[in-house]
């Protein structure tokens, strides 16, 4: 039996929950699901320039893990631009902390 998850630190809920292309309709696009523990470890490592030691111990999770969120999300974020479809953040393993 695999070891339960821990729950991630987040600092708050994004302003915006969804992104989506310009001129088309909801309703014709696929959504990519970024979860909100891959938006903070977004959040932290680009936006606010955190190095990931600093970053995961924010977060209480180990560095692998905060880069393994980082891939995940770089990935979703990709394909999202690329392949035009709507962000869509949700979900994840999180703890609202202030």
């Amino acid at each position: 039996m695999p070891r339960p998850r821990l729950c991630r630190r987040i600092a708050g809920h994004p302003s915006t929950s969804y992104f989506k292309p310009a001129g088309v309709r909801i309703k014709e696009l696929e959504e990519s699901i970024l979860t909100l523990d891959e938006f903070e470890a977004i959040r932290l490592i680009d936006l606010e320039n955190i190095d990931q030691i600093k970053a995961a111990k924010q977060m209480k999770i180990s560095q692998p893990t905060l880069s393994r969120l980082i891939a995940s999300a770089r990935k979703k974020i990709a394909d999202a631009i690329i392949n035009g479809k709507a962000i869509k953040i949700e979900g994840g393993n999180y703890k609202l902390v202030e």
